[in-house]
């Protein structure tokens, strides 16, 4: 299934996010190198590249867990390059993790109920006042809306299990419905399928889809599998030892002479030529 369509030419004008030529370094190491890159509402953009190409430190700078040292991330026209992690939760921006980040102890329903954590609107003394003020009522509320995730993502059947209990594929499956109850805009998936087998990737992916096509959600997507990045992507972009290769439509990145040198060690005179134009500038 193909879903490479004109997404492309909304990305351009009016970008939900737009990452600036941001670096990022980690002593005298460079992990990103004036990355810079634009995904427009409706997107499911995949970043792709070799281990170590940066690809998890881009989504870190990107949901705050790092600030980069040079350029800007810029959300919905506003810079957030130095806002904290929880504010950018706030405002629209859930991710996973490539290690899953749940709470082995607490069951699958109180995990999710997490990711509802900041909107949330009641206070302590509201709180307290559980039966008489507003706070039963949101309470239903938010569990109504965290049954719609459970029922989306078909994991009805584990819903009060211990999430510590789960096999690899469960615990993944309810790490994304924890990043969708957040209700984002922009939803940051850090190798949804690693470790999963022919079946659970083929579920995944097309919960991801559905994400983006029926819930409306703009998907940045770090992915190794080449076959499920090209079948659902609208468009990619590969990083090599922190700096942009490539970037474009997916048929067009699987001809692009940078990636396949990246990935296949093949020939690539174009890198190989001093005079040749630099990485950075290179745009499939």
């Amino acid at each position: 299934m193909s879903t490479a369509n004109a997404s492309g030419a909304s990305a351009a004008a009016a970008p939900l996010l737009n990452v600036a030529d941001i670096s990022l370094r980690f002593g005298g190491l460079k992990a990103l190198s004036e990355v810079g890159f634009s995904v427009g509402k409706g997107e499911l953009f995949s970043i792709i590249g070799p281990n170590g190409a940066g690809k998890t430190s881009l989504l870190n700078c990107i949901s705050g867990r790092y600030s980069p040292q040079e350029g800007a991330v810029m959300f919905e026209g506003r810079d957030i390059t130095r806002l904290k992690p929880n504010k950018r939760a706030a405002i629209g921006i859930g991710r996973t993790f490539q290690n899953l980040a749940l709470f082995s102890h607490m069951s699958v329903l109180d995990n999710i109920m997490v990711g509802r954590h900041h909107l949330l609107k009641n206070n302590l003394l509201t709180g307290a006042l559980y039966w008489i003020g507003g706070a039963q009522k949101e309470e239903l509320e938010h569990r109504r809306k965290v049954e719609d995730v459970i029922d989306f993502l078909d994991i009805q059947h584990v819903r009060k299990s211990t999430a510590g209990t789960l096999s690899y594929g469960l615990r993944k499956r309810v790490e994304l419905a924890r990043a969708v109850a957040l209700e984002p805009k922009l939803i940051l998936l850090d190798e949804p399928m690693a470790g999963m087998n022919l079946e659970e990737k083929e579920d995944m992916a097309r919960y991801i889809v559905d994400l983006n096509e029926e819930w409306g959600m703009t998907i940045i997507m770090i992915e190794h599998d080449m076959g499920v990045v090209m079948d659902i992507s609208h468009r990619v972009m590969v990083l090599d030892f922190g700096r942009k290769i490539a970037e474009g439509l997916p048929e067009t990145i699987l001809a692009n002479p940078h990636v396949k040198k990246a990935y296949l060690g093949e020939e690539d005179e174009a890198l190989e030529d001093p005079d040749a134009v630099s990485p950075q500038a290179v745009s499939a």
